[in-house]
């Protein structure tokens, strides 16, 4: 026997008939069609909320809250010597909001610091919040020159 499209049929047993609930005492399923009697499960529209536990206190609010997000940490934006490198010329000043224009960086709004991966190969003028003991080094070795900006602080 060869198989082919007009041959194929389910294997014995594995096909059988919907259960139509609801339909009269006789079909095994009717009168509460199979939803038992009161309660949320038996009303039409249910849909179980996540983490519902049958009105028991859930276990995300049983458990205690832990840890703290601190509102005030210092964020940075980090960019390579290697990137700088790449992108600008020698003689050329590097500063966040050009850093910014040219999309090196996604936003001038936190404080740039330059991290010492890579090689730098001409002397470049950059200005960031923070260089690395190494970026520093590298900056130096080729002429370069690092400047920190640092912010006031209003009165």
């Amino acid at each position: 026997m060869t198989l082919s499209l007009n041959s194929l049929h389910p294997s014995e047993g594995s096909k059988h008939k919907k259960k139509r609930v609801g339909r009269g005492p006789g079909s095994g399923k009717g009168k509460t069609a199979g939803r038992g009697t009161k309660g949320h499960k038996s009303r039409s529209g249910y849909r179980r909320k996540i983490g519902f536990e049958g009105g028991q206190m859930p276990l995300q609010r049983r458990l205690p809250k832990r840890g703290f997000t601190n509102a005030f940490k210092k964020k940075w934006i980090e960019i390579n010597l290697a990137k700088i490198d790449q992108n600008f010329k020698a003689g050329d000043e590097v500063t966040p909001e050009i850093l910014h224009k040219r999309g090196l960086i996604k936003k001038a709004k936190y404080d740039v610091v330059v991290l010492g991966n890579g090689e730098l190969t001409k002397p470049i003028k950059i200005s960031a919040h923070r260089f690395t003991k190494s970026a520093l080094e590298k900056i130096e070795k080729v002429g370069g020159t690092a400047t920190v900006i640092t912010k006031e602080k209003r009165a």
